[in-house]
């Protein structure tokens, strides 16, 4: 049994007011990703995913993306929505993070507009910001939406959520 749907104040969007299947759109939200004390990523030129229960996503080009700390993964993944989806570990210095970004190099017809276009779990990442905002992960292992404070759920993730 799901929570009940918490009301936005003003400038705030709630999760369960997103469509399924999800909506892909342009945003031009400043979006920096730090690893390791360096900025990976920063773009203000971004794609947000919104799907029914779960935070934004938000996938930066590839063009702002600093991608010799890119390293291809074997691992692949499917979403009934997007594809065949692939991802990349993250290593700058000596640290590293496993699978922590990902992409479709063939989206479906509806989500085209993602080819060339990666994104990040925020928890395996030194931070995440949206607009100068530190992000907090989605709950969850599973799931990679960005949390922000005007952003308000419940959000699907956390223990006893699958099912929602």
């Amino acid at each position: 049994m799901r929570p009940e749907r918490i009301e936005p104040g003003p400038g705030q969007e709630s999760v369960w007011d997103y469509p399924r299947p999800p909506r892909l759109e342009d945003s031009s939200r400043h979006i920096q990703v730090v690893f390791n004390g360096v900025v990976i990523a920063d773009t203000h030129r971004v794609k947000r995913v919104l799907e029914t229960s779960h935070p934004p996503t938000y996938y930066v080009p590839v063009d702002d993306i600093q991608m010799e700390y890119l390293k291809r993964s074997s691992r692949t993944t499917f979403c009934e929505w997007k594809g065949r989806a692939a991802y990349y570990n993250i290593v700058v210095g000596e640290k590293h993070a496993t699978e922590a970004a990902w992409f479709y190099p063939n989206p479906t017809p509806a989500f085209a507009a993602l080819k060339e276009y990666i994104t990040f779990y925020p928890g395996l990442m030194d931070a995440c910001y949206v607009d100068g905002e530190q992000v907090q992960a989605q709950p969850g292992d599973f799931y990679g939406g960005w949390v922000t404070q005007d952003i308000v759920g419940p959000f699907k993730g956390s223990a006893g959520t699958w099912g929602w």
